[in-house]
């Protein structure tokens, strides 16, 4: 695997029984960034992140999907889904290694200790998951994805079911800790858009296009008065669309 951090390149459209789903055209997910793509609830948001991951065989994509160092893309990205998709039967320590597990390769446990004191899960680490709040698996799905050390990191609405308290704590987190990677998150939500990401696409009416491109620092304070109007600016925008 190479070294670098790649950047993605996306043009074309996607395609399901001979309907246009979306089109996309020169959509660039910066290495080392965090890029949105923000719209309404069944706007198609979601089929985009498996198509890079090579996992939607139904919808057909005709057009480039392209990494920088020209590389295959699906096999070096890791993906933190709404539902946490935790394996009742194991404990937090075993679903964050999990992805070891099934390859039949070596836990680094070194590692392992090392992801899941900086998630704070130390003292929740031995539990099942039916023994952990909302967030605490939020936090076990964090420490997964960590685990797995891909460059690139698809987000799919990770944190829409947490309560707003927890859902702030845990943007933090994943800002703190997926930083030097690739990263799309999916939202419907235009805060965690504007806290979050560098660059912000807008799905609707079947097109993805750019909106807005923020400077750091990130995440931003939510109390900020330039976040706040430009929340709403963008959420106008999806409504109008």
């Amino acid at each position: 695997m190479s070294s670098i951090i790649p950047s993605l390149h996306i043009d074309g459209r996607a395609v399901f029984d001979d309907n246009i789903l979306f089109s996309v055209k020169d959509m660039a997910i910066n290495s080392s960034q965090w890029t949105c793509l923000l719209g309404p609830s069944g706007s198609g948001k979601s089929t985009l992140l498996r198509l890079i991951a090579g996992l939607d065989t139904h919808v057909e994509f005709n057009g480039s999907l392209d990494a920088s160092d020209n590389l295959q893309v699906h096999n070096r990205v890791a993906y933190m889904a709404q539902s946490d998709l935790l394996l009742p039967w194991l404990r937090a320590d075993e679903n964050i290694s999990v992805g070891s597990r099934l390859r039949g390769e070596k836990i680094d446990n070194d590692q392992l200790e090392i992801i899941i004191q900086n998630v704070g899960l130390i003292d929740h680490c031995k539990k099942y998951p039916s023994e952990l709040s909302g967030g605490q698996r939020q936090r076990v799905a964090l420490a997964r994805t960590l685990m797995e050390n891909k460059p690139i990191i698809l987000l799919d609405e990770p944190f829409s079911a947490l309560d707003a308290k927890t859902r702030l704590e845990m943007q933090d987190l994943v800002a703190e800790h997926l930083q030097e990677k690739t990263i799309l998150l999916v939202t419907h939500d235009p805060s965690e858009a504007t806290r979050l990401c560098n660059n912000i696409y807008i799905l609707n009416d079947r097109e993805i296009y750019i909106t807005k491109s923020l400077p750091p620092p990130f995440p931003k304070n939510i109390n900020d008065e330039d976040v706040f109007l430009l929340q709403t600016k963008l959420l106008e925008e999806i409504r109008s669309s």
